[in-house]
C-alpha cells in the first residue's frame, strides 16, 4: 500500500529508508530560466536538467522494471525532465499510465514549472499521482522578469514581465487545482543572490495561502553558459535565515539533493555504474531475432513519404551482408475496415521491429 510519508523528497525521515527513480522522458521545455542549461548525454554533472539518455514511455517502463529487480527500496517513480513534463505531455502521461499499470504499489510524482500542469490535474488525480513539485521563484512579476527569459503557453510566446505574469498565474491555478484533488504539493524556490533571495518568505506566504504543503528553498546551482553564471554564491548562513523566515508560513525541506533527471536510488548517493548501464541499455534498439525487418510506407520505395493510413502497400527491408536490402513488398489492408484493418496490419508486420512512416 502506498504511504505518502514514504516519499524521500517530501519526508526527511523517509530519505534514509526509501529510494526514488526519475524517468527521463521529457526533453523539451516551455520556458527558459536564466540559471538553466539543459544537457543530454551528460554524466559529469549532478543537477536538475541533465540526463544520460532520453527514453520513450515504453523504454522508461522497461527500464523501471529492470531497476526494481535490482533495487528493492524504490518507493517513488517520478518525471523531472530534463525539460518540463508538461511541455512533453503525451510522453509524460503515457509513462505515468504504464508505470501505474505495472506497479500499482509505487508512488508517482512529477516536478514541473507549473506552466501547463493545470490541464492535466484530473488525469494526474485519476492516476493517483500523489506528489507534485512546482518551482515557484517569484510571486512578483517584476522579480520574475529578471529570472525568466521567455515562456510559451498554448503556442503563444511571452517575454519580460508578461512571461513572469503568465507563469505566476499558471502556477497559482496549478496549486489550487491539485490541492482540490488531494495531491501533495511541494514548492521549490531557487534562491538567486541579489535577485529573489529577499523574496523567499513572500513566496512561502502566498503558496501557503493556496494550501501548498512544503517549501524547498534551493541555492542556485551555478551553470556555465547561463546569464546567471557570474552571480556570487549565496553567503554562508543566508539560506538558513531564509528558511527560518519562510517556516513561519510553510514547513521547510532541507535535504534536497538537486537530483538529475535520471537519478535512481537514495537521495545523496551517486548513480551506480550498474544503473547507468541499465539506462544505456534501455535506449538500445531491441535485438529480437523474431523481428528482423523494417517496414516503410513509401510511394516508390526510396523516400519515407506516405501516411500509414494511405499506404496501399509496405516495403519490407532487412539486412544482407551488413547492408539494407529490399526483402518484400506487402499489400496493406484496405481502408474502411475499422479495427479489423489495424489487426490485419499488425499481423502483416509481425516480423518487423519498426515501421517508418511520414504520419500515423
Amino acid at each position: 500500500k502506498m504511504n505518502k510519508h514514504d516519499h524521500p523528497c517530501f519526508s526527511d525521515g523517509a530519505r534514509h529508508r526509501m529510494g526514488r527513480i526519475h524517468l527521463p522522458v521529457a526533453p523539451a521545455c516551455n520556458m527558459q530560466c536564466n540559471y538553466c542549461n539543459r544537457d543530454f548525454e551528460c554524466v559529469n554533472e549532478s543537477r536538475p536538467g541533465v540526463s544520460s539518455a532520453i527514453l520513450t514511455p515504453r523504454q522508461a517502463a522497461d527500464y523501471l522494471d529492470a531497476v526494481l529487480a535490482r533495487i528493492g527500496n524504490i518507493a517513488v517513480a517520478g518525471i523531472a525532465g530534463p525539460g518540463d513534463p508538461f511541455a512533453n505531455p503525451l510522453e509524460t502521461m503515457e509513462t505515468l499510465r504504464l508505470v501505474r499499470e505495472r506497479h500499482p504499489e509505487l508512488m508517482l510524482c512529477v516536478a514541473t514549472n507549473g506552466l501547463a500542469v493545470a490541464d492535466y490535474a484530473d488525469e494526474l488525480a485519476d492516476l493517483q499521482v500523489g506528489h507534485v513539485t512546482i518551482t515557484v521563484n517569484a510571486v512578483d512579476p517584476a522579480i520574475g522578469a529578471k529570472i525568466y527569459a521567455w515562456a510559451r503557453k498554448k503556442r503563444r510566446m511571452y517575454r519580460g514581465e508578461d512571461a513572469a505574469r503568465v507563469i505566476l498565474e499558471s502556477q497559482r491555478e496549478a496549486v489550487r487545482l491539485l490541492k482540490e484533488r488531494g495531491v501533495t504539493v511541494k514548492i521549490n524556490t531557487v534562491v538567486i543572490p541579489g535577485v529573489n533571495d529577499g523574496h523567499v518568505p513572500e513566496v512561502a506566504r502566498e503558496m501557503a495561502a493556496l494550501k501548498a504543503d512544503i517549501l524547498n528553498a534551493i541555492p542556485m546551482y551555478h551553470v556555465a553558459g547561463t546569464p546567471f553564471e557570474d552571480i556570487a554564491p549565496l553567503p554562508a548562513g543566508r539560506l538558513a535565515f531564509l528558511r527560518d523566515a519562510a517556516r513561519k508560513h510553510l514547513p521547510q525541506m532541507s535535504h534536497c539533493g538537486r537530483c538529475r533527471a535520471d537519478a535512481a536510488g537514495m537521495i545523496g548517493e551517486a548513480q551506480s555504474q550498474e544503473i547507468r548501464q541499465l539506462l544505456r541499455k534501455a535506449v538500445e534498439p531491441t535485438a529480437d531475432p523474431g523481428r528482423p525487418y523494417v517496414a516503410v510506407a513509401s510511394m516508390e520505395g526510396l523516400f519515407v513519404n506516405q501516411h500509414l493510413g494511405e499506404a496501399s502497400g509496405l516495403w519490407i527491408f532487412g539486412q544482407e551482408d551488413g547492408k539494407a536490402a529490399l526483402i518484400d513488398r506487402r499489400p496493406a489492408p484496405s481502408a474502411g475496415g475499422g479495427d479489423a484493418r489495424w489487426e490485419d496490419m499488425a499481423r502483416l508486420l509481425g516480423d518487423c521491429k519498426a515501421v517508418l512512416v511520414s504520419g500515423i
